[in-house]
């Protein structure tokens, strides 16, 4: 139902809210003093998305839009508005508490996210389309992996429960090894077999299409965020799963994210307040992006296994007497901070492909330099076709084999 215009409003200041469904938005505008002027429902097709930019300019000068989704259902709204010139904000749905007081129907929240536009509650600008491409792979890849660890666990649960015949000879067998053997099945016997060991095989060349297919997810994915921000991807520590997750976190103009304890806030990595009275504390943040709070969690294993600073951090931390997950805590913070300047700024990235070519100049064998460095030969090979970073090492190798 849309509510009627009652005088002519075209110099006054309204806002705007949207409550974005799949098919549908729910618009409501309302005046800079946060009268409820009008709503109405469009589609959502660019022919609707037109005529529901019409209605709340019709009402007066836009000063904002508040779009509840503006990255899953309203994101073909604001694009759209985007386009036209409006000032767009990103509104979180209404709390708990707020809902069971007023109720929840359409008008409610759009009315709702014009509010949280006109006060100032809803201020983050939505993340732009640059990202788009690394979120589909990202979500591709994601998949592949579960439907793979599903895969893997049906294998088990029927082997559990197999023939003592098919148990005996494939209950033993671990990993590839397992599914290799299951792939290449001729299933035979009485029908009870025939129809274990069919299954078997359909799960088991399930797991091997699912693991080629993540593989080259992985690789496009790799590709994409290495173009989008090196300086990101080279960090030491921060693979293609984890950049994605990063930069879908902070969208493709982290501009928007405007000191970097903001971007803690986001990953939920910065101790929150929780004083009261003589009580004066912080404690754990449980909100914020969790996907991106265990992007930053692996940086810091892959870093307090490998890293010789962190391991050095570590061991003083835990002298001091801090225990595992409070160092995990300190860590995942100080990579925050570290993972917010890549975002926002351009991190140059040393060359390294020079290093493969001068050491074949000088007839240098991997084995000679990892031994020279005191390192395995993988790790030399890493570094010279750029998988791991490690400046430090770079540089060192360089001047050795310039000296060699």
């Amino acid at each position: 139902m849309t509510s009627a215009v009652v005088d002519d409003t075209a110099d006054q200041d309204v806002f705007g809210g949207v409550d974005s469904h799949a098919d549908t938005i729910h618009v409501a505008v309302i005046s800079d003093n946060g009268g409820h002027l009008a709503d109405a429902e469009f589609t959502t097709t660019g022919a609707g998305y037109a005529a529901a930019l019409a209605f709340v300019a019709a009402h007066g000068h836009v000063i904002a839009i508040g779009v509840e989704g503006t990255a899953s259902y309203g994101a073909g709204f604001t694009r759209a508005a985007r386009s036209h010139g409006h000032q767009v904000v990103e509104v979180n749905r209404p709390d708990r508490a707020e809902r069971r007081r007023i109720g929840k129907s359409d008008p409610i929240d759009a009315y709702a996210a014009a509010r949280a536009a006109l006060s100032g509650r809803a201020s983050s600008a939505p993340k732009d389309d640059t990202v788009a491409g690394i979120r589909a792979l990202h979500n591709a890849a994601r998949s592949a992996v579960k439907a793979r660890t599903a895969a893997l666990n049906q294998i088990g649960h029927i082997l559990i429960t197999a023939p003592d015949t098919v148990r005996a000879k494939y209950g033993q067998l671990k990993g590839t090894d397992r599914t290799d053997a299951l792939a290449r099945l001729r299933p035979c016997g009485d029908a009870v077999h025939t129809a274990v060991l069919t299954a078997l095989r359909s799960l088991a060349r399930r797991v091997k299409e699912l693991t080629a297919e993540h593989e080259a997810l992985t690789k496009a994915l790799d590709s994409e965020v290495t173009v989008h921000n090196p300086g990101l991807r080279a960090s030491y520590g921060v693979g293609p799963d984890t950049a994605a997750q990063l930069l879908l976190t902070a969208g493709g103009n982290p501009e928007r994210m405007r000191t970097e304890a903001a971007f803690a806030a986001l990953c939920g990595v910065a101790p929150v307040p929780a004083s009261s009275g003589r009580t004066n504390r912080h404690r754990l943040s449980r909100g914020g992006d969790r996907a991106a709070n265990a992007a930053l969690y692996r940086i810091a294993l892959v870093r307090m296994s490998h890293d010789l600073r962190t391991r050095e951090y570590v061991t003083r931390q835990t002298t001091a007497g801090r225990t595992k997950k409070e160092i995990i805590r300190l860590l995942k913070r100080a990579i925050a901070r570290e993972m917010f300047r890549c975002l926002t700024t351009t991190v140059a990235v040393p060359g390294i492909a020079d290093l493969r070519p001068l050491r074949q100049s000088r007839n240098i064998t991997l084995t000679a330099a990892a031994k020279h460095f005191g390192v395995w030969p993988a790790t030399i090979s890493t570094l010279e076709r750029g998988i791991r970073r490690d400046d430090d090492l770079a540089h060192a190798y360089r001047n050795w084999l310039q000296a060699a």
